[in-house]
């Protein structure tokens, strides 16, 4: 178990440094958990019951529209998190889905043990503020983006968000998270093969 929870420790450790005792209740709290690719994480009408840190593997937040079409919220990788805050926080369905692009080992909280671990050492009350707070930013960035960019500056924010993951994922699911289509992210994409 202490090599998986490892890379949790050194994320922590990044934030504020952590003291043995508290190095020990996050050995406690969080379990890891293994989802197979397209393994549902969470299914929309269910309540989020975990808080995931994603130790290897990648995992995605999305919404299925009433006409069908998919429109991707989040990826999240090695030493990302994911989670749908609103439902884990509300205690309410989440209208969202998640599920696993590869593989993914991940490293899991509930509500219960999250609270709990606030209560016996407050600096994790810190630690899961900045990430919040690090989280609502990215997510106002990205709605700004949706909103005033063009498709093909979305696609170099895109790039410069996700390097590690450009390769990883298939065309479709970078097609959605941009929200165009797959045709219109080739044609993006030998447009800047051709400039560099």
């Amino acid at each position: 178990m202490h090599s998986q929870i490892k890379p949790l420790l050194d994320y922590f450790h990044k934030v504020i440094p952590l003291n043995n005792e508290e190095k020990q209740l996050v050995t406690e709290l969080f379990r890891p958990r293994l989802y197979r690719k397209r393994q549902y994480v969470l299914q929309e009408g269910d309540v989020c019951n975990q808080f995931n840190f994603i130790v290897r593997g990648c995992l995605r937040i999305y919404k299925i529209d009433n006409k069908g079409n998919t429109h991707i919220l989040q990826f999240a990788a090695e030493n990302w998190w994911l989670s749908d805050i609103g439902s884990f926080h509300e205690r309410k369905p989440s209208e969202l889905n998640m599920d696993a692009l590869e593989d993914t080992m991940v490293l899991q909280i509930s509500h219960e043990n999250l609270l709990l671990l606030f209560t016996k050492a407050p600096k994790f009350d810190r630690i899961f503020r900045v990430l919040i707070e690090n989280s609502f930013v990215s997510l106002q960035k990205r709605l700004l983006q949706n909103i005033s960019s063009t498709a093909e500056e979305r696609y170099n924010s895109f790039l410069d968000s996700y390097p590690h993951l450009t390769k990883r994922l298939p065309q479709t699911q970078i097609a959605y998270f941009l929200g165009i289509t797959p045709e219109f992210l080739s044609r993006l994409r030998n447009k800047q093969t051709k400039k560099s």
